[in-house]
């Protein structure tokens, strides 16, 4: 589901990968479908490796996303504009355990910013990994 998803220090909003070349990767925008090259020196981070501290280790940001959806019944979060207490608050309901000392106010919003990008653009799919699974269970049997 994350998979190709990027975001882009410096840039606004989430990217997918289009292609590879020697030294730049071309990304376009899922915002305004506008493709742009991003070089080796630019900090980008891959969605489907981003995790959330929590007092008992880290959870993986498809599992965040999850735990949203669920709460929402698949629509969209609570606004990234809302007040500090009101995201704490809201995180704390979708993800008790995380971590309130290493989990910033700057990093839920992002969070949340980033799956109501997702949930609006229908790039959320919760069904495939889950089925991934299966097959493999399936097949070890």
């Amino acid at each position: 589901m994350l998979k190709g998803i990027l975001a882009i220090s410096g840039q606004s909003g989430l990217f997918k990968l289009v292609a590879e070349s020697k030294n730049s990767i071309i990304v376009e925008s899922l915002d305004t479908q506008k493709r742009i090259p991003v070089y080796s020196s630019a900090k980008v981070s891959a969605l489907e490796d981003i995790a959330i501290y929590t007092y008992e280790g880290d959870i993986p940001l498809k599992d965040i996303f999850k735990s949203i959806s669920d709460k929402e019944e698949g629509g969209q979060s609570l606004s990234p504009k809302a007040s500090g207490n009101e995201l704490k608050a809201y995180f704390e309901e979708v993800v008790p355990e995380f971590d309130k000392d290493r989990v910033y106010v700057s990093d839920i919003k992002k969070v949340l910013n980033w799956y109501n990008s997702l949930q609006e653009k229908d790039l959320l799919d919760f069904t495939a990994p889950e089925e991934d699974t299966e097959e493999k269970k399936d097949s070890e049997e």
